[in-house]
């Protein structure tokens, strides 16, 4: 074999070595994603709902003032009490129970009532003045007598609205009577071991016409 042929085979060989390589490697298939990769390729990022309203959870009690607008209707407009019986009187529908619901509910049961006599009625009941909710202190206190709060409140607080006690006031023997009905309960309260951080549980919540005596 002469020069010339040894290097035009050498040349060859060059060229196909390239391409047999390249015959040779595997075709590369992807790697297959998690399932949380294919979830988040198939399906856009989902944002938080927001948080639903909190609807008016007043309940109206006896004694409470109210204001009921109904819409283009001033004639029945009118501010009412609510009775000790719990209802409340009310032009057209003259009687109805208030006591028990929230503002809305009583809002729906009146427009309930005046679709008798309105196409569309349209009502708005607003709380006025909250004067269902009263306790009592009575004896060695700086301010005897009633109280009258928006929402409950424990003993600590009744005495300190009350002005605390007087010289010769005795902290250590308070009740507290609650008529429910027929019956009463007495409770016991200790001020000085509540103040101390012992039996803390006597700084109970009081519920409307409880009556804290301080001897």
């Amino acid at each position: 074999m002469n020069r010339k042929t040894t290097l035009c085979l050498f040349l060859l060989l060059c060229l196909a070595i390239p391409a047999i390589a390249r015959a040779q490697t595997p075709a590369q298939t992807p790697r297959p994603q998690t399932p949380a990769q294919t979830q988040g390729a198939q399906t856009p990022a989902q944002t938080p709902a927001p948080p639903a309203k909190a609807s008016p959870l007043y309940i109206i009690q006896p004694n409470d003032v109210l204001q009921v607008y109904v819409y283009k209707e001033d004639k029945l407009s009118a501010k009412v009490t609510v009775r000790p019986d719990g209802r409340i009187s009310f032009p057209l529908i003259q009687d109805m129970q208030a006591e028990g619901f929230n503002p809305g509910q009583l809002k729906e049961r009146i427009e309930g009532a005046l679709k008798e006599y309105l196409d569309a009625p349209n009502v708005t009941v607003i709380v006025d003045a909250i004067q269902s909710y009263k306790i009592y202190v009575t004896g060695k206190v700086g301010k005897p007598g009633m109280i009258m709060m928006e929402k409950p409140i424990n003993v600590l607080q009744a005495l300190s609205v009350a002005g605390g006690f007087q010289e010769f006031a005795r902290p250590a023997e308070i009740v507290i009577i609650r008529n429910s009905g027929e019956e009463s309960a007495l409770y016991k309260f200790n001020y000085p071991e509540v103040i101390k951080g012992n039996n803390f549980s006597q700084n109970m919540s009081l519920k409307s016409g409880d009556v804290v005596v301080v001897p």
